[in-house]
């Protein structure tokens, strides 16, 4: 081999280490996050239901529309979810986390929802990375001194109609939100729809992080925001 093929190798060489840890440190996330860890998990939603028939030749409206005066509670299936923007090495995505142990209550009176409250309990919260859990129960949200985070209406969802079973309608919620031992007030959309005994509702509260005292989220490589979000879905059946 002669002594400029030597070098004209050299030279290939000390090009390719800087092109190869471009790969590495762009295209290697980029794969992880795309290809081997995959796509977060789905935002929390109502599923469709079709309105049930009467089969005695009633109207559909009065049968579905009647006994929803009265008390409710959280049942089985109710879910919160949170859905935070993070960066890591460049590539954009959404860490995820999320807990069923949902307790809460509900009151009608008519066309009004006059009280309602639910409370997720954080301690239960997991998602698909250990680290990242360990970050939000310990420095993140401090599970141990503050395990819960609770809304609580504090005025009357006025329906305009009780809607019939299947049908969906979206209204206006206000109450106080409490995180990390810091309560502030939220207004947001609701989805809600009649499943049989069952009240669904669905909606998103935004939270910018510095209102409740929650320190910033980023760690490592991961680099987060100054805000995500609290998804649930919230059953209740009538008690």
């Amino acid at each position: 081999m002669s002594f400029r093929t030597v070098m004209r190798n050299k030279r290939a060489w000390f090009i390719g280490i800087p092109i190869l840890l471009v790969v590495l440190f762009v295209g290697g996330p980029f794969v992880y996050i795309h290809f081997i860890e995959g796509a977060p998990p789905a935002k929390l939603k109502l599923a469709t239901v079709e309105s049930t028939k009467p089969s005695n030749g009633t109207s559909s409206t009065a049968a579905t529309t009647a006994g929803i005066d009265g008390a409710w509670k959280v049942k089985f299936g109710s879910a919160v979810q949170y859905r935070v923007p993070e960066v890591l090495f460049g590539q954009s995505a959404t860490a995820v986390g999320k807990t069923t142990a949902i307790t809460g209550d509900m009151t009608i009176s008519g066309t009004s929802v006059e009280t309602a409250t639910f409370t997720a309990d954080l301690t239960k919260v997991t998602s698909d990375q250990a680290n990242r859990d360990r970050q939000f129960q310990g420095r993140i949200m401090d599970t141990t001194e503050f395990p819960n985070a609770t809304f609580t209406l504090t005025s009357p969802i006025d329906l305009g109609a009780v809607p019939p079973n299947g049908k969906q309608v979206t209204v206006k919620a206000t109450g106080d939100l409490t995180l990390r031992g810091k309560t502030r007030s939220v207004t947001f959309a609701i989805v809600a729809q009649r499943d049989g005994a069952t009240i669904e509702t669905n909606g998103t509260i935004p939270v910018v992080f510095a209102d409740y005292g929650i320190p910033a989220p980023s760690f490592g490589p991961a680099e987060v925001g100054d805000h995500g979000e609290l998804v649930f879905l919230v059953n209740f059946s009538q008690s």
